[in-house]
């Protein structure tokens, strides 16, 4: 459906970035699932810090499928594109740089979205990664510092300017953080000021959400965050009403279980058994969450320890909940 460089994306959904979430076994479960596109966690310029034991596993590409895009997080010129250069060698395809995070800790750091305060430094660090690099680079961004200061479509055209393959935008300025409502009329107004591929991501939950802001943005494809948390289908959701019209119906718990199964098995085996059961914690509470009658195990699950223990567990809960299901039927 559009080009970031040499590389086609064929499905208009894309899985944002977001730390202690988008990692390696996350990041394949939604390309199967049916992301076209899938972007790492972000990683930070600073490489005097990636031994440590978070930034290796952020690292950590092997066996993925191509195109690989890793995430970078930084403001100062000369460190964004050495770290864009040591990424591309340990086999990242596109670098994607971090404009558009509003955490305190990452704009503390003048990165993030605080850049987009100062578009001079913006100009500098985009120019020094893309040519630093032979593979594309790609951009994220929010819709500006603050609702009276929206300068994304300014941001947008210097990105094209320095040769940025593809712009990311999330319907929400630096101040907003993840409040309110995304607004998507900035968003259409970039689409309609640059030439690249333009993705449209903030509150897309659902496909018909997906369908309705590209529509109003015009934008090549969405990109889809938290909506995926614990709900990976609604990438192939996505996809198929696209594609189709139609919707899909939902999985079944029986379809939940395996999936959820599956997720937990990477997650034990990338992260090993102590550290893969404390994240997976987290991913099973996002699974469950909607589910009636997972409060009580959801709490239980939280003080397990034991890998095997985990997944006899939840293999017990779907069991129990698919024979009241069957019962219920």
């Amino acid at each position: 459906m559009f080009h970031i460089g040499p590389y086609h994306i064929e499905k208009q959904v894309v899985l944002a970035p977001m730390a202690g979430v988008t990692d390696r076994p996350f990041r394949q479960l939604c390309r199967q699932q049916g992301a076209g596109l899938v972007v790492s966690e972000m990683v930070t310029s600073d490489t005097s810090l990636w031994h440590s034991r978070k930034s290796q596993t952020r690292l950590n590409h092997s066996g993925e499928a191509e195109p690989r895009s890793v995430q970078i997080a930084g403001g100062d010129p000369f460190m964004m594109a050495e770290a864009a250069r040591m990424n591309v060698e340990r086999g990242a395809q596109i670098i994607d740089i971090n404009m558009g995070c509003p955490a305190k800790k990452v704009c503390k750091k003048a990165a993030g979205s605080a850049l987009l305060r100062d578009e001079q430094l913006v100009a500098d660090i985009l120019g020094a990664v893309t040519a630093a690099v032979d593979v594309p680079v790609t951009l994220k961004i929010r819709t500006g510092w603050s609702p009276d200061q929206r300068n994304g479509v300014r941001i947008a055209r210097i990105a094209e300017e320095n040769g940025i393959a593809a712009l990311a935008v999330h319907g929400r300025t630096r101040a907003c953080a993840y409040k309110g409502e995304a607004e998507y009329d900035t968003i259409a107004a970039i689409v309609d000021a640059v030439t690249i591929p333009v993705i449209a991501n903030g509150d897309i939950d659902s496909p018909m959400k997906a369908r309705e802001v590209l529509q109003r943005t015009g934008a090549q494809a969405v990109m889809v965050g938290r909506a995926a948390q614990g709900r990976p289908w609604i990438f192939r959701e996505i996809t198929h009403f696209l594609t189709t019209g139609e919707t899909l119906q939902p999985p079944t718990a029986d379809e939940v279980r395996s999936i959820l199964l599956a997720h937990l098995r990477e997650l034990h085996h990338f992260y090993g058994d102590f550290m893969g059961a404390r994240i997976a914690r987290k991913h099973v509470g996002w699974y469950l969450k909607t589910l009636a009658g997972s409060e009580d195990f959801r709490q239980t699950f939280n003080h397990i320890e034991n890998a095997q223990e985990q997944y006899a567990s939840v293999q017990n809960f779907f069991e129990q909940l698919i024979t009241k299901e069957d019962k219920a039927a």
